[in-house]
């Protein structure tokens, strides 16, 4: 019998919110475009072999473009009793399992391009930073709702202790 560590049985995953993809390609491109910009001027002022290094950027880029559409699909999240599961990576995957009774406190942010694209990150911190666990992409309300969700039951099994 096969067991897969990252598919526990039962489990109903919760996604991120596509916008995710948006505002990570949006940064992304602006980095990239600089740079190939700034490459471009120096091939032009200093020397054309920096037109290759705009190149490389622009490929990066590209590259960069396609592995973000990969990359926030690949992220879940799903609470059970007891603990609250974070999966996320393509080529290294990674679960994270943390017990509701290890949370110290839960945070809620959201940067400017986060809130003009509407979504916000979740970051759960407990007493052992390997545990800590980030949740990204989430809508504003889910964020809220599961922060609250969340204290709530730290507190419940902490009271329990």
């Amino acid at each position: 019998m096969s067991v897969e560590p990252f598919a526990p049985p039962g489990v109903t995953w919760s996604r991120l919110s596509p916008r995710l993809v948006t505002v990570r390609r949006a940064i992304s491109g602006v980095v990239t475009g600089v740079l190939a910009v700034g490459l471009l001027v120096a091939g032009v002022l200093v020397s054309p072999w920096f037109h290759a290094g705009a190149g490389l950027v622009l490929l990066s880029g590209a590259w960069e473009w396609w592995l973000i559409g990969r990359q926030v699909p690949a992220w879940g999240y799903a609470e059970r009793d007891d603990d609250l599961l974070v999966l996320h990576g393509l080529l290294f995957r990674t679960l994270v399992v943390v017990p509701y009774g290890r949370m110290q406190y839960v945070d809620v942010k959201a940067g400017p391009v986060e809130r003009r694209f509407g979504i916000a990150t979740l970051q759960l911190h407990t007493a052992s930073a390997s545990t800590d666990a980030v949740i990204p992409g989430l809508p504003p309300e889910e964020a809220a709702r599961l922060r609250d969700r969340l204290a709530g039951r730290g507190e419940a099994r902490l009271a329990g202790l």
